[in-house]
């Protein structure tokens, strides 16, 4: 009987942190069609709703691209195919093909294959003011990249209703294609189209988009020759792509990169076998597996000889031939979250340059010069670490419970302050190198989140990776579906209102002053007044600005001498974790701190 009542007390533990940690939407209101929302774009007339919390006007499920199925899959995006009579457009499109988690909006279902979406993924969503006439309108448009390592998630999971209605703007989200299907790179899909061949369907559909809504959101109210761009994590680093793309060039005019950073991945480790140096899911190695595990190959050296004397036509059928699931499980283990690692951003030569970021950022003729936000959070890592075995242990399955706090505070400290050089600092540094005087960057400090069940969240998460984005469009119950991280602290209402208006002033002026109220700290461009970033946080701490900014040379340097670390084990541990995401050199390993770090397979060391 009492071992009976464990259970049934663990069980409901469980099922209350699943519900509290795990977070979850809630269930969606049936929208309503509303005929004042009537609009002609491409392809059609579509409907939408009023939204019913904000005074605005919704349209979700627009599609933007014709399907990228069958023939057109791996092939650049193509016009939207009409269609007939009226469109409602009152529920999102459908996912990219994905992993399932609990970001993509899909907890694991524990099939084999665990893939959600399909192929014909191509939507968007927009949200302007209700009050909006549209002749003549002229609103700021501000179109949003979701992130999830370019892997997972989707537009649909973001609600820009607040954000439009409160700030006069026009929001657009939108789904892209994601992992293998939009990254791939293999000699047996060449046509000789150079947007075809380019590999970067992904990175090809945000320009999609792009040009959707050059042609299509006057409709809409929003100005076609003001928009911009915002995208955090995987989706800043898109934004920075659109930023070193010539073909994003004229369609955008404000960037907003929220914890991102950028580097461009060469064609041959994207193509070529993972022996002589090849990303391990490289287009070569795909192929190989795919041959072993339809059995026409006993393994990878006998796949390699067959794939390299197959035909071209065969090989692109069996590609062409495999199903998401199917393609899908020849990968690793996922990440964090169901991301998958495969190589994107490509550098074709022809969509992205093949250049180093200060060859592209620092010469104005080598990438679209616009005024420019950067920013990171103040303990990025934080939300891959928070539930890692390697710092966080467990009492009855349920309970967690830091391992060792001042060396996870250690880790996390250093992993952010890499991702602020490599993402922020450097930068910025090359765009105002290069000319651009309206460069603008930020810290983001929030960190008052609740305990739950003795588990300290303020310190386990902190400010961490992705928790601005409730803040940036005002709703506490969307972006990573942790609503109830935020509480109902009054003071977390007043900074979303003044980053909300900091980001909106920003997209319609270029500069976010003291945002749409013109009550907030002045925030100072890039070097002003000796100033580099505002921090964003609740009084008395901010916002304000700050003129910290860091180099790499620093950095190295603080981690090499810290007297807090106890141990050369722990340094070069903190290294491989803090610089394994990017940046990671084999001679600075090798060399850090007091005997350097060979004794060690920096593999091994990483927490995530």
């Amino acid at each position: 009987m009492k071992k009976a009542l464990i259970v049934i007390v663990v069980i409901a533990a469980v099922l209350w942190l699943a519900g509290r940690f795990l977070g979850g939407p809630a269930p969606a209101t049936p929208k309503v069609a509303d005929s004042v929302t009537v609009r002609a774009v491409e392809g059609g007339e579509v409907i939408g709703f009023r939204d019913e919390a904000h005074p605005a006007h919704g349209w979700l499920g627009i599609p933007f691209a014709a399907p990228a199925d069958g023939e057109r899959r791996w092939r650049a995006p193509q016009p939207t195919l009409s269609w007939t009579g009226q469109k409602e457009a009152l529920a999102a499109g459908p996912l990219c093909p994905q992993l399932s988690s609990l970001l993509s909006g899909a907890a694991p279902t524990g099939n084999d294959a665990n893939i959600i979406g399909q192929e014909d993924c191509l939507y968007l969503n927009v949200w302007a003011p209700a009050s909006t006439s549209v002749a003549g309108s002229d609103l700021p448009v501000m179109l949003w990249i979701h992130g999830g390592g370019n892997s997972i998630g989707h537009g649909g999971s973001y609600d820009g209703a607040r954000l439009a209605a409160q700030e006069n703007v026009v929001v657009i989200t939108f789904n892209y294609r994601l992992g293998l299907f939009g990254w791939f790179s293999h000699e047996a899909l060449l046509t000789g189209d150079p947007a075809d061949d380019s590999g970067n369907y992904g990175t090809l559909d945000v320009v999609r988009a792009l040009e959707w809504t050059r042609d299509n959101v006057a409709a809409f109210g929003g100005n076609p020759n003001n928009v911009t761009l915002f995208g955090e994590s995987a989706g800043g680093f898109d934004t920075l792509a659109m930023i070193a793309s010539p073909l994003a060039k004229g369609l955008f005019h404000r960037a907003i990169v929220q914890s991102g950073g950028f580097d461009v991945t060469s064609l041959e480790h994207a193509r070529g076998f993972a022996a002589e140096g090849a990303h391990p899911a490289s287009s070569a190695e795909i192929v190989s597996k795919l041959l072993v595990a339809r059995g026409r190959a006993p393994d990878a050296g006998t796949a390699r000889a067959m794939q390299e004397d197959m035909p071209r036509e065969e090989l692109r059928t069996l590609l062409h031939d495999a199903s998401p699931a199917e393609l899908y499980a020849l990968l690793d283990d996922p990440g964090g979250f169901g991301m998958v690692n495969v190589p994107d951003n490509l550098g074709d030569g022809y969509v992205l340059p093949m250049l180093s970021n200060e060859a592209i950022f620092g010469d104005p003729a080598k990438h679209n010069q616009v005024p420019t936000i950067l920013g990171t959070n103040r303990d990025e890592p934080s939300l891959f670490m928070a539930r890692d075995p390697h710092h966080v242990e467990t009492t009855l399955w349920v309970f967690p419970k830091l391992k060792d706090p001042a060396k996870y505070q250690r880790i996390v400290k250093y992993g952010a302050l890499a991702w602020k050089e490599r993402g922020v600092d450097s930068i910025a540094q090359q765009l105002t190198s290069a000319g651009n005087e309206d460069v603008y960057a930020y810290r983001f400090d929030w960190d008052e989140e609740p305990s739950v069940m003795g588990y300290d969240l303020s310190v386990a998460l902190g400010a961490a990776h992705g928790l601005e984005i409730a803040f940036v469009f005002g709703n506490f119950e969307g972006g990573l579906n942790l609503g109830y991280l935020y509480g109902d602290n009054p003071a977390n209402e007043v900074l979303a209102q003044t980053m909300m208006g900091y980001w909106a002033e920003f997209a319609r002026s270029g500069d976010p002053g003291k945002g749409t109220r013109g009550t907030d700290p002045e925030w100072l461009a890039w070097g002003e007044q000796g100033q580099r970033m505002m921090v964003l946080d609740t009084v008395p701490t901010g916002p304000a600005m700050s003129d910290e900014e860091i180099t790499g040379e620093m950095l190295l340097a603080a981690l090499s001498t810290d007297p807090e670390i106890p141990s050369q084990r722990e340094r070069c541990e903190v290294y491989a974790t803090a610089f394994g995401f990017q940046g990671f050199d084999d001679e600075v390993y090798s060399s850090l701190g007091d005997g350097g770090c060979s004794a060690w397979e920096a593999d091994e060391l990483r927490g995530f």
